[in-house]
């Protein structure tokens, strides 16, 4: 009943600091509106801490919470219940931890904002939406979890909905979830068509029993629901989204992109790793997606000077490195990675809103430079986040990225040496992100010049705790050349159904020399790139172009290679151009039937009142005639 009532909390407090900011927001001053949702962001917080630790007390046994069924259909039922284990408490410590952070963050941001009360509800929501998404006990839940992430991107990217251009891009958001939203509902239809049931213990226990590695209905339910990680978390092609997600506030780009949404694909992956054991040619079609996905986002990031859109491309080329590793079956590693990119991107994001902040709204890094000397905190704190996404030990970003690196070389190594290009651009164009802000002269203008300034304590504390999980946050998964793994040896239960179906899971063929090699490689790769980048835009202090001036290969990377505009010519104007045939084709359908209706009314009714003559005797002879015809019918009947 204690733990039935711990699950409940965790996502209660959010829910309720969403109700009262929600419905009150117009009344609430903006001070007390930033206590009820910081409030109850570190509550949820709290309790998941409490719960994890009576997790631990319990043997480390799994536990499930059932509130109440909630669908009854012939013999099917659903219930509302939470599964607690290794991977949702992971997923709570992600979410409530690094939430938390941002909630604190946003209440200097954001404190001037006039919808200040309601922007800090729509965080709370989004948390709570998360937390139902990693805490149900079946697909269903996660569904419900998945659509409310889904609903509250939508509400947060466009929140500032004055300006069209982010109401596009809420919308963008939205559209495109919903495509990888059909197939992941497809998958879930599959799986209550083939097995009876979407709660995981009992569904997973039938597969076990049931499947073999290649039964094609496993392949057909994984490929769906990959789908919907496909949308969620910005895949080829359903990536384009992600990108223009940074046109809200920075604190909604670092929950998205740190903490929440993005990370729900590779979330479900995992919770469903027994079903992709059992499909290699899903996982294959994972890597090889993941891979693509990471070099091709990498590639657009390099010439990028939005510093907000540099952030967003190395989301989804990091996204691209967690599903390479789910294709690996290294699913222990891409939550690795999901945890320490959660740590690095909420900071390297927040750092950039405090760029932004001290810059009028500047977000142009050809009209920064040499900020370190006024953001001292900002500056220390984004070169620990750049060194971390660079992959350079001991900091976090580095025992994740080559935990992942070691399974693809161990399963491909051209996929490997593709992987190493992918660590090498991302070196490159975030130390050019780094150099350019606050190395060399400062390129803005007079007005900025003078507002320069480091953001408050709220701002700058998230920053310095992230800052220090950038660093350390890696140890909990330390090779097993340097001594245990925690972070393998705590999630391994998880992973028993999917050893005894596949028995090539978890085998490694790798000697501890060439781990040493491999880690070698890696960090002389980032170290090379880092050099290109300080003598190109440190040590030399070039500018990257303005727009008007950028040409050949660089302008189609620089323009995304046109993919945004290639989708707008296939679909959207096509569809655009389908959808006016149509409403034609309807309206003169529509107004045919209802005037063809209302004429035919009209030369009936006139040709009617024409038998109102207002004379009295041809009344009365009609009468007559009437009472006559009448009584010839009723003597005929009875005569007859």
């Amino acid at each position: 009943m204690q733990l039935t009532l711990l699950c409940a909390l965790v996502p209660l407090f959010p829910f309720v600091g969403f109700l009262v900011n929600g419905l009150g927001f117009r009344n609430i001053p903006n001070s007390a509106a930033g206590v009820i949702s910081v409030a109850s962001a570190v509550a949820s917080f709290v309790v998941s801490l409490i719960l994890f630790n009576a997790f631990l007390s319990g043997g480390s046994q799994p536990i499930t919470a059932e509130l109440f069924e909630w669908l009854t259909i012939g013999t099917v039922s659903i219930k509302f219940s939470y599964l607690i284990d290794q991977l949702s408490l992971l997923m709570l410590m992600v979410v409530t931890g690094i939430g938390s952070l941002i909630h604190i963050y946003s209440v200097g941001y954001m404190h001037h904002d006039e919808g200040f009360g309601k922007f800090m509800a729509f965080l709370n929501l989004f948390m709570f939406s998360m937390l139902l998404l990693v805490m149900g006990s079946n697909y269903v839940v996660m569904f419900f979890g998945w659509e409310g992430v889904g609903l509250c991107s939508y509400l947060l990217i466009g929140f500032w909905n004055k300006n069209e251009k982010y109401g596009d891009a809420a919308r963008k958001a939205f559209v495109m979830n919903r495509i990888g939203d059909l197939g992941f509902l497809v998958g879930i239809f599959l799986i209550f068509i083939n097995y009876g049931t979407a709660e995981y213990t009992e569904l997973f226990a039938k597969v076990a029993q049931s499947a073999q590695v290649g039964d094609p209905t496993i392949a057909l339910i994984t490929f769906c629901l990959f789908i919907g990680a496909m949308g969620k978390s910005a895949q080829i092609p359903l990536y384009t989204w992600l990108p223009d997600a940074m046109a809200g506030p920075t604190p909604v780009s670092a929950l998205i992109h740190a903490a929440t949404m993005v990370t729900a694909g590779i979330y479900m992956v995992v919770r469903s790793n027994l079903l992709y054991t059992l499909a290699p040619d899903t996982l294959n079609f994972v890597g090889i997606i993941g891979l693509c996905t990471a070099l091709f986002a990498a590639s657009i990031g390099l010439f990028q000077n939005d510093i907000k859109k540099v952030l967003a491309y190395s989301t989804v080329s990091q996204l691209g490195y967690m599903f390479l590793a789910l294709g690996m079956m290294s699913y222990t590693s891409a939550m690795f990675h999901v945890m320490t990119h959660a740590f690095f991107k909420a900071l390297l994001f927040l750092g950039a809103g405090s760029v932004i902040h001290a810059m009028s709204d500047e977000q142009d890094i050809r009209k920064m430079g040499g900020l370190k000397g006024d953001l001292k905190i900002t500056f220390a704190t984004f070169a620990i986040g750049t060194i971390a996404i660079s992959g350079i030990p001991p900091f976090a970003g580095f025992f994740s990225k080559d935990e992942i690196l070691l399974h693809v070389y161990e399963h491909n190594k051209i996929m490997w040496a593709l992987g190493i290009l992918g660590s090498m651009m991302t070196s490159f164009y975030m130390f050019r992100l780094f150099f350019l802000t606050f190395f060399g002269d400062f390129r803005g203008t007079k007005h900025q010049k003078e507002h320069l300034h480091e953001s408050p304590i709220s701002m700058t504390l998230p920053l310095m705790i992230l800052a220090l999980l950038s660093m350390v946050g890696g140890f909990m998964g330390l090779p097993e050349v340097f001594g245990t793994n925690m972070l393998a040896n705590f999630m391994s239960p998880l992973y028993e159904l999917s050893k005894s179906v596949n028995p090539s899971f978890g085998t490694h063929t790798v000697s501890h020399s060439t781990e040493y090699m491999l880690m070698g490689i890696s960090t002389g790769a980032a170290i090379i790139s880092i050099a290109a980048a300080w003598f190109t835009y440190g040590n030399n202090k070039n500018v990257p172009a303005e727009d008007s001036q950028i040409q050949g290969a660089t302008k189609v990377v620089y323009n995304k290679y046109y993919i945004d505009e290639l989708y707008d010519s296939l679909v959207v104007k096509p569809l655009y151009s389908l959808s006016e045939v149509l409403y034609n084709i309807a309206e003169t359908a529509i107004n045919m039937v209802v005037e063809g209706v209302g004429k035919m009314v009209v030369t009936i009714g006139g040709q009617i009142r024409l038998l109102q003559s207002g004379s009295v005797g041809y009344y009365i002879f009609a009468m007559v005639i009437g009472i006559i015809i009448f009584i010839s019918f009723t003597l005929r009947s009875f005569l007859f």
